[in-house]
């Protein structure tokens, strides 16, 4: 009798053929070679295709402002793309109006240089730069906030306008195995070109936070860049009007800071709100700033007062203070930092007592 060879797959060597076959062709797709990108028609550079757009031009030192780190969730890395785009991808819906969209608008983290291709970013971002800081000192301000001092190599300044941010690089620690760039706002006042003082609060599973508050040192160095944001101070009359809550201060310190240097004497009041007594922060600078500014008034309020605080002072959400204290907004202008939904329930309040649309100025946190 003949016997007939059989060779048997089972479903785990089906698997496994198939996820090297896949492997194999994802790479073959992904080797798209040397692809050229052109910048404002004046700035060529040579980049490795198949990579995304925003990895793509921090490689070649050009920084696109994320503030997600690149996962298509905060909509700041947008840059027009006037040639080898392709075709939008439905994760950059959420964030490209159709105006823009007309336009050829793209979320860089999202577009892949398949191409050559020819974009349009703002002039100002030539001027973002990379800077490798020393950390001065890192202190708890509150259970879930620190403050970072990081002071520049002797050699280097960093030029910045009182609210801007820059992006701090995480490198790859136990527990994230990548690299990834995080905003936060300067809260220094930009007249010390020499360092940036940061607020930066703890969010679980966040990979930057989580460097900042358990594995960064003072006398470490921390790879910063920027700065960036269309979020400043502005050079008028008008009496300001701030708001913010938890580490949205950081851009109002920075503001508030400039104003007593600069010897500016404009009405402002801040209103800065926290959940419980041990949420505020900054308190004792921010009663120097109540001397040296005498224009400058003060309205704290405790949404969730616990009964150790034994607080007396204004209780309810950054909403009610508006209600109660802002009476004419008609010659004001606002700042305002912090969440999107904080920001999105003041804006209305603000429109309601006279503030022009065209003078509120706000910087969501994601």
């Amino acid at each position: 009798m003949e016997t007939i060879g059989v060779t048997v797959l089972t479903i785990s060597g089906i698997t496994g053929i198939l996820a090297l076959l896949l492997s194999i062709a994802n790479k073959t797709i992904a080797n798209y070679g040397e692809k050229k990108i052109l910048i404002n028609n004046k700035k060529e550079l040579t980049v490795e295709g198949g990579d995304t757009l925003l990895s793509a031009l921090i490689e070649q030192k050009v920084f696109i402002p994320s503030a997600c780190g690149g996962k298509g969730s905060c909509g700041y890395c947008k840059v027009t793309v006037t040639e080898g785009g392709g075709e939008i991808l439905a994760t950059e819906l959420g964030y490209v109006t159709p105006k823009e969209r007309e336009e050829g608008v793209r979320l860089s983290c999202q577009c892949k240089v398949r191409n050559d291709m020819q974009i349009e970013i703002p002039e100002e971002l030539f001027s973002v730069k990379q800077y490798d800081y020393h950390v001065e000192f890192i202190k708890d301000l509150t259970p879930t906030i620190k403050h970072l001092r990081l002071i520049l190599p002797e050699s280097e300044e960093i030029e910045f306008t009182a609210g801007q941010y820059v992006q701090i690089l995480a490198p790859k620690y136990k527990g994230s195995d990548e690299e990834v760039y995080r905003a936060y706002s300067i809260a220094s006042s930009p007249l010390d070109s020499k360092a940036v003082e940061l607020y930066i609060g703890y969010i679980k599973d966040g990979k930057a936070t989580t460097y900042v508050h358990n594995f960064l040192k003072p006398n470490m160095k921390l790879t910063v860049v920027g700065p960036y944001g269309d979020f400043y101070y502005q050079d008028t009359d008008r009496e300001m009007v701030m708001v913010a809550i938890g580490t949205g201060m950081a851009p109002i310190m920075s503001i508030l800071k400039y104003m007593r240097s600069k010897g500016i004497q404009r009405k402002v009041t801040f209103y800065f709100g926290a959940r419980t007594a041990e949420d505020l922060f900054e308190m004792d600078t921010l009663e120097q700033l109540l001397k040296d500014l005498p224009n400058f008034r003060l309205i704290t309020c405790l949404s969730k007062p616990a009964e150790k605080d034994n607080w007396t002072g204004e209780v309810g959400r950054v909403t009610d203070m508006l209600k109660k204290y802002l009476v004419d907004g008609s010659h004001s202008e606002a700042y305002l930092c912090g969440s999107p939904v904080m920001i999105d329930s003041v804006i209305p309040i603000l429109e309601e007592k006279g503030i022009p649309e065209e003078h509120i100025y706000y910087d969501k946190f994601e």
